[in-house]
């Protein structure tokens, strides 16, 4: 396996890339058809779309042994929640993957009896699966960021100050509002990495809910939402520290 694991590793960048150009490409597509382009122009967009979409699928082929091996590294994390979260979001992209190369077999011609339509739900909801466990994952480290930030800010009474002057419930709650707000934008700007996920996950979100008809998007939002977590992936690939750990 560890063969495997190491080519998915060297062809991930590149898959990467492959990825930011297949959803500009989506982007390029809607806004071509939003301007009236011709046929022919948004038939040449959509064919380079599906090629890059191909051509991503085999370089992803053996990466699902690159995911179940982080999610055997998971398995030993000592906080109770970081081990579900990740372990289960590492086994879901494995399936996910998994699916994905057997459609990749189907497009390619090696096996045309795959049912395309069938694997490609069954890919997404793997999807879907595996981000929900990412933004829960990142959900529950921002917590504790902020329970961390709040319980200094207490010790040292910077906010005690803000709230003596609130006279009424209603500036109360607005001043509640407004300091959860200054926390969590502080919170995040300290912890890039966290920040960066977070941002990626959701953008990401959009992908499987249009695709799986759970909640539909214009074609082009969902190219810019591609395009954005590719870029921001490829980030983390460029600045291993902006990578969230483990």
């Amino acid at each position: 396996m560890e063969p495997w694991v190491r080519f998915s590793a060297q062809s991930h960048a590149r898959e990467r890339l492959l990825r930011a150009a297949q959803y500009a490409c989506a982007l390029a597509a809607d806004a071509l058809r939003r301007n009236g382009a011709s046929a022919a122009a948004l038939e040449s967009v959509r064919r380079l779309e599906a090629h890059l979409g191909l051509g991503r699928k085999l370089l992803r082929l053996g990466s699902s042994a690159e995911a179940v091996e982080a999610a055997k590294r998971a398995m030993h994390l000592s906080d109770t929640v970081l081990r579900f979260c990740v372990t289960l979001g590492h086994l879901n992209r494995a399936l996910y993957l998994a699916c994905d190369n057997v459609l990749w077999a189907g497009k390619s011609g090696l096996v045309p009896s795959v049912e395309q339509e069938k694997w490609s739900h069954r890919s997404f909801r793997y999807f879907l699966f595996s981000l929900v466990l990412n933004l829960g994952r990142d959900a529950y480290e921002l917590r504790i960021l902020l329970e961390r930030e709040a319980g200094g800010k207490r010790a040292k009474g910077g906010d005690g100050a803000l709230q003596a002057r609130a006279d009424s419930r209603l500036q109360q709650l607005g001043l509640r509002l407004q300091l959860q707000l200054r926390l969590l934008l502080r919170v995040l700007r300290r912890n890039p990495p966290l920040l960066l996920d977070l941002v990626r996950n959701l953008c990401d979100l959009f992908i499987p809910l249009d695709k799986l008809g759970l909640y539909r998007s214009s074609p082009g939002f969902v190219g810019l939402c591609g395009l954005t977590s590719s870029v921001l992936s490829i980030l983390t690939i460029l600045h291993p520290w902006l990578k969230l750990k483990p």
